[in-house]
């Protein structure tokens, strides 16, 4: 993703962009998980599945719900306070495509416990971000971070 800070060699994001992306994952995964066992679910799976990839292998630019953050929610907002390394949440989006290719797969050999169970896991953490701010998978990017660095 270009960095949106013109001193910074890194990419960088709004935080706010990764939070309202994980809230409307919230409501993704929340819709998947009540649909579990029908078509509309496993689209759904599907949907967020392209999305986490999206975000993890092109770049959070690529990512859908932060393309709707950036064209449509953060004109309308006062600028951020600071921007982030997009790293953590990148990370964060590839966690949660491992979780949602195992739930596809899932989905498609008809183990449809084992699709709930990786759905729930994904909502959780996508939940996490949403209502409290706090990114499971940029925190685990960190501290493997911190590990690699000791």
């Amino acid at each position: 993703m270009p960095a949106d800070s013109p001193t910074s060699s890194r990419p960088m994001v709004d935080p706010r962009g990764p939070r309202f992306g994980a809230a409307v994952t919230t409501v993704v995964l929340a819709l998947a998980l009540v649909l579990m066992g029908t078509a509309a679910g496993t689209v759904l799976v599907a949907w967020q599945t392209l999305v986490f990839g999206l975000g993890a292998l092109v770049g959070l630019h690529a990512q859908p719900y932060g393309v709707l953050f950036r064209r449509v929610v953060r004109p309308r907002l006062a600028p951020p306070a600071e921007m982030e390394d997009a790293a953590p949440p990148r990370f964060a989006q590839a966690v949660g495509l491992l979780f949602m290719v195992v739930a596809l797969i899932a989905l498609l050999a008809g183990s449809t416990i084992v699709a709930t169970v990786a759905v729930a896991f994904a909502l959780a953490a996508a939940f996490l971000n949403a209502a409290f701010n706090f990114c499971l998978g940029c925190e685990m990017y960190l501290l493997v971070a911190r590990l690699r660095h000791s």
